[in-house]
């Protein structure tokens, strides 16, 4: 009892990591379940202590790298705004100057009115227009340089900022799309009314490859298949890793032209994949389940995964029937 309840707490921190930081929390998520899936039903005290130790250190290491990882956004920010008030303290700074250059005509062609000789009512007005003139195009000039000055420095900062929003919507380990920003994206179709279907991919008998060849060659498959799975898709189908083994993939479109789209991501990603480990290469045979449902009007984005889940055990189970008739011939 306590020790599926200490397993429970690991699997529970690792989902709350990826909540707080999906760049960096899938890592961190997958040692803590890996941590718990080593404590036997009754573990030696020994075992508990060590697991124990390493969950500290797996912790700690995941908060410094994630509050670094959250300065570095901050200052990004910080600096762009520093950089905006550095230009509007200095466009300030400009138009004050230019202010009392103009202030400064203003006053000699007051003092006209007081001249007599038209010559030098000419000359003075000439003059003063000079100055005025010049002291427009220089302001002018100097405006569009801070102009652009500022373009140029926020065009920068967008696009760090825009890198670090793109890193963090990715899944740490397959470089496909997170739950979370596929999560924003099922949310925002249900707003719009946006037609959708969502399928869901689970890896037939993942477990067994990482009991039997360890983690590092169960994340290598994971990879190979998330690399698969975005060739079988289309540009426009979103694809993303909702956890452990299991990816869900979004698509724009009904349920007959879904079920075809799926039937195909089925047949190319099903098959014999070469993992490279540090034992050598093994060669796997892989199979995937899969449950499409349609988001229906008045669905929740839990009740439409839900059914999609439901259609991929059933799928799976399927298969699993077919396979034990199969046997028993």
């Amino acid at each position: 009892m306590t020790v599926g309840a200490y397993r429970s707490a690991l699997l529970e921190m690792g989902s709350c990591s990826v909540d707080a930081s999906p760049a960096l929390g899938e890592e961190l998520k997958l040692n803590l379940i890996r941590l718990g899936e080593a404590l036997s039903n009754s573990p030696s005290r020994g075992a508990i202590e060590s697991t124990e130790k390493e969950v500290c250190g797996r912790l700690q290491d995941w908060g410094r790298r994630t509050a670094h990882n959250n300065r570095k956004q901050a200052e990004d920010v910080k600096g762009l705004l520093i950089v905006m008030a550095h230009t509007a303290e200095s466009v300030g700074e400009r138009d004050q100057r230019c202010a009392g250059q103009i202030s400064e005509v203003t006053c000699r062609l007051e003092k006209i009115a007081s001249l007599e000789d038209l010559t030098e009512i000419r000359a003075s007005i000439e003059k003063s227009a000079a100055e005025l003139k010049t002291s427009v195009e220089r302001m002018a000039t100097e405006g569009k340089a801070a102009i652009e000055h500022l373009r140029a420095e926020v065009s920068v900062y967008r696009a760090r900022l825009e890198e670090a929003e793109e890193l963090s919507s990715r899944d740490g380990l397959t470089g496909v799309r997170s739950r979370q920003f596929a999560e924003g994206q099922i949310a925002r179709r249900i707003a719009e009314c946006v037609p959708h279907c969502i399928a869901v991919l689970d890896i037939d008998g993942f477990k067994r490859v990482n009991d039997e060849f360890g983690h590092l060659v169960g994340d290598e498959l994971l990879k190979q298949f998330a690399g698969e799975l975005q060739s079988a898709c289309r540009p426009t189908d979103v694809i993303a890793r909702w956890g452990g083994d299991e990816f869900l993939i979004l698509l724009d479109s009904g349920k007959v032209s879904a079920c075809a789209q799926t039937e195909r991501v089925r047949q190319w990603v099903c098959g014999n994949y070469k993992i490279h480990g540090t034992s050598g290469s093994r060669n796997l045979k892989i199979h995937a389940s899969i449950g499409l449902a349609e988001h229906m009007p008045g669905q929740t984005m839990k009740d439409v995964i839900e059914r999609a889940d439901a259609a991929m055990y059933k799928d799976k189970e399927a298969r699993r029937s077919s396979a034990a008739a199969g046997g028993q011939q």
